[in-house]
């Protein structure tokens, strides 16, 4: 099957190997019943494959279905996906079918798969051994035929050593295993993808197209993409509708990538997929802290200027205590000690701002003043929070919980 008509109808973009490989195992699989499971990081674009297996199967004219897992409440997880009779518990005023008893005869995708609780795990691999499931308040067992295609941005086999995820489960769903590949091994997919973004926008809003000069593009295939193809689009998004130059250089894109200067280098798992959740949140720290230490240290150069131009010296001792504490207290105590009587060059203040913390700092508490710092800017909104984290609302919860951070 000739892949460049599947790119075109779901609107895919891209010639890498990597992306190409994924879409052929795909197309290979499709015709069969076997269980999928995609594994990529998060923003790559996975939710397209179900869609090209379903379309591509003798099921294509039946339902198809896409939950996702780390959206929906532990609570209420299992009624949403097997059904419940009325009276089941408190708010079941009427039976309700479930997703796998709608979508029998078609097919199901489980975004976020390794977001289910473990007693769901367990309702789900009967599913998938029998075919059979039990709505939540019976006790009839009810048949359903239904192609089960799942996707994780996390490693699974690590999350079956920590006992979070079934391992029995596991090798139900990977049958099959797809791989999509991160933005970053797609560099020359990049530029082809940000264009079209763009072109998009000016459609949308009636607005010329924005272009990027040689240094911008080199820039832009650079830089490490942490967020994927999610990222890079809000990114283009962003500069459309900004930036009042069309022609966009590199120092002007530069501000749109956090931490472009010294991109992070991504590990993969052991299976091939990202350790996604935790990475970019990290990612996230070391970007906001290296934004904070450039932000203080022309704080500095700005007021040393004003001390040249006949502002007193103490005025910046007594400021950067507090810019400090702002910061999240990664140092202890003030970052710049009150100076001598005779001043000192720029370069020896300056120099005071690259220092390692005094404290170290360790990862769980790295995270924590990252999802704290994220809180607060979003009001306490988790979901607004976890987007700017890269990460799903259920990891969030999960790390909240873990870290034990209060309620905003």
């Amino acid at each position: 099957m000739e892949i460049q008509s599947v790119k075109q109808r779901f609107g895919i973009i891209g010639n890498s190997d990597a992306l190409n490989a994924a879409l052929e195992i795909a197309l290979r699989v499709a015709p069969t019943d076997l269980s999928v499971l995609i594994s990529g990081e998060s923003g790559v674009g996975k939710e397209f494959f179900p869609q090209i297996i379903h379309a591509y199967s003798a099921r294509k004219h039946n339902k198809y279905i896409a939950v996702n897992c780390g959206a929906i409440p532990e609570g209420t997880i299992d009624s949403e996906l097997f059904g419940h009779e009325k009276g089941s518990f408190t708010g079941a005023t009427d039976s309700r079918k479930g997703y796998f008893e709608e979508a029998d005869k078609g097919t199901i995708f489980l975004d976020e798969v390794a977001e289910l609780p473990l007693s769901t795990q367990v309702r789900l691999l009967r599913v998938l051994q029998t075919g059979e499931f039990i709505r939540v308040g019976s006790s009839k067992a009810q048949k359903t035929d239904v192609r089960v295609v799942a996707a994780t941005n996390i490693n699974l086999q690590d999350a079956v050593a920590a006992g979070r995820f079934r391992e029995d489960l596991y090798y139900r769903l990977n049958t099959v295993p797809v791989t999509v590949p991160p933005l970053r091994e797609r560099k020359q997919d990049i530029y082809l993808l940000f264009k079209r973004f763009a072109t998009d926008i000016a459609l949308q809003y009636k607005m010329p197209v924005v272009s990027l000069d040689e240094g911008a593009r080199e820039l832009l295939e650079s830089y490490a993409w942490p967020g994927n193809i999610r990222q890079l689009k809000n990114v283009a998004e962003q500069i459309s509708a900004i930036e009042q130059s069309r022609l966009i250089t590199a120092p002007i894109l530069q501000k749109y990538l956090p931490y472009a200067e010294t991109a992070p280098v991504h590990i993969s798992g052991p299976d091939g997929t990202g350790q996604d959740s935790e990475r970019e949140l990290l990612y996230k720290i070391f970007f906001d802290l290296r934004t904070d230490i450039t932000e203080l240290k022309h704080m500095v150069r700005e007021l040393l200027n004003e001390k040249e131009a006949g502002a007193p010296r103490t005025e910046i001792a007594g400021l950067l205590p507090s810019a400090s504490a702002a910061y999240g207290g990664y140092g202890q105590g003030s970052l710049i000690t009150p100076p001598p009587a005779q001043s000192e060059p720029e370069d020896a203040v300056t120099e005071d701002l690259t220092d390692e913390p005094s404290a170290p700092v360790t990862k769980e508490q790295a995270q924590r003043e990252a999802i704290l710092k994220a809180l607060r800017k979003h009001n306490g909104k988790r979901k607004d929070a976890a987007r700017e984290l890269f990460i799903s609302e259920r990891t969030l919860y999960r790390k909240i919980k873990d870290l034990g951070i209060d309620e905003l």
